[in-house]
C-alpha cells in the first residue's frame, strides 16, 4: 500500500551540522558500517561448530541473513550513548543468537515452508533439526553472556524472550476466541515485538555505561518504535506485495490486527458477525479476504492504524531527539522514518 502523506513532522534545522538524516537502510548502516563488520565476526564465531549437520545448518541460515535491525539498533544506540566497545558487539550478537532462535522455533509452530524469500531451516532439515537448531542457537548466546559476565545484557534480553513467548500465547488465546480488543492487540504486539527492540536500544545503552536517565529513554524509545515497526507490519496484510510474507497470511492464521479491530469496535451486530465468519473460516477464498479489507478502509480501520503507528514513530523520535546531534543519532532517526515507510 503506497503511503503519500507525510509521515512525520519536517526535521529541524539543527540537525544541518552533523548531516542530513538518512533516507535508505544503506545510509543508515553506514553510520556503523565497520562496526556492523566486526559484529558479523562475532556473530560467526558463536555458531561455529565441528558438528557437520550443524554446520550445514548454520552456513546455510548465514546465507540467508535478513535486515540486521536489530543489532543496528544495538550498535546506534551504544555510538550514540558512548561508544561501540566489546561489550556492545557481544550484545549486538546475544540479540541476533535470541532472536534466529526464536525465528526458528516460530517457524517450525506455523509450519512455514520460507523464511526471508528462502526455503526455512524446517522445509529444508524438518520440524526435529530446526527445533534442535533454534535450542543450539540460545544456548551459545547464553554462553557467550555468561563467559563475559555480561549478566544485565543477558537479563534485559531473556526478559523480553519471555515477553515475547507471552504475546504469542495471548495471541493464540485470542484467536481462537476472536474477542480480541484494541487494548488487547497493543499489549500483544508491545510483548511479541517492542519488548526485543526495546531491549536492543537498552543493552546498546547499557554497553555504553550510559546513565539511568539515558537508559530509559532508549528503551521507551525502542517500545515506540516497536510498536510502530508491528503496525507497519500487520499493515502489508492488507495488500502489500513482495514483503517476505505471503499477502493475507494473518488473516489466513485468524489473527486479528488493529486495522479489522478498530473496524468492527463499534461495528453493528449484523456486519461483526458477518466478518468473524470469514475469519473463522478454516480456508479463504481471495473474495473472502478482499471482503475484510474492503470492510477495514471502510470503516476507517486501515486509516486509524496508520496514524497510530505514525503517532507512536512520533513519539520514538522525539526521545531521541533529546540527546546530542551525531552521525549515530541521526542514523537512529532515519531507521525510525524507514521503519514506518518500509515496502517489505
Amino acid at each position: 500500500m503506497p503511503e503519500t502523506d507525510t509521515l512525520l513532522p519536517e526535521r529541524p534545522d539543527t540537525q544541518a551540522a552533523v548531516g542530513d538524516i538518512p533516507g535508505t537502510l544503506r545510509d543508515i548502516r553506514a553510520a556503523v558500517d565497520t562496526e556492523l563488520g566486526v559484529f558479523r565476526r562475532y556473530f560467526r564465531d558463536s555458531v561455529r561448530s565441528d558438528a557437520r549437520l550443524l554446520d550445514r545448518v548454520t552456513q546455510y541460515m548465514l546465507r540467508q541473513k535478513g535486515k540486521e535491525i536489530r543489532p543496528l539498533l544495538v550498535l546506534l544506540s551504544a555510538k550514540m550513548c558512548g561508544g561501540v566497545n566489546e561489550t556492545a558487539y557481544r550484545a549486538a550478537a546475544l540479540v541476533e543468537l535470541m532472536h534466529t532462535a526464536t525465528l526458528m522455533h516460530d517457524d517450525v509452530v506455523d509450519a512455514a515452508e520460507r523464511r526471508r524469500n528462502a526455503l526455512s531451516v524446517n522445509a529444508l532439515w524438518k520440524n526435529k533439526v530446526a527445533v534442535l537448531f533454534g535450542d543450539f542457537l540460545l544456548s551459545r548466546g547464553l554462553l557467550l553472556s555468561l563467559r563475559h559476565g555480561d549478566y544485565e545484557l543477558l537479563h534485559a534480553l531473556s526478559n523480553a524472550v519471555s515477553r515475547m513467548s507471552e504475546g504469542e500465547l495471548l495471541q493464540i488465546e485470542k484467536t481462537r476466541r476472536l474477542d480480541i480488543d484494541e487494548k488487547t492487540y497493543f499489549r500483544i504486539i508491545s510483548d511479541k515485538t517492542a519488548s526485543l527492540i526495546a531491549a536492543c536500544m537498552g543493552c546498546g545503552a547499557l554497553s555504553a555505561a550510559a546513565d539511568h536517565s539515558v537508559l530509559d529513554m532508549m528503551r521507551q524509545a525502542g517500545e515506540h518504535l516497536g510498536l510502530a515497526f508491528q503496525i507497519r507490519d500487520d499493515l502489508f496484510d492488507y495488500g502489500a506485495k513482495d514483503i517476505g510474507k505471503p499477502v493475507g497470511i494473518d488473516l489466513q492464521e485468524k489473527k486479528m490486527t488493529l486495522p479489522l479491530i478498530y473496524a468492527l469496535a463499534d461495528a453493528p451486530a449484523k456486519e461483526r458477525r458477518d466478518m468473524l465468519r470469514i475469519v473463522r473460516k478454516k480456508k479463504k477464498s481471495r473474495r473472502d479476504r478482499q471482503a475484510v479489507y474492503a470492510y477495514a478502509e471502510r470503516r476507517g480501520g486501515i486509516a486509524y492504524a496508520r496514524q497510530k503507528m505514525r503517532e507512536h514513530a512520533r513519539k520514538a523520535r522525539n526521545l531521541i531527539q533529546d540527546m546530542p546531534p551525531t552521525e549515530a543519532r541521526n542514523a537512529l532517526l532515519g531507521l525510525v522514518d524507514y521503519t514506518i515507510s518500509r515496502n517489505k
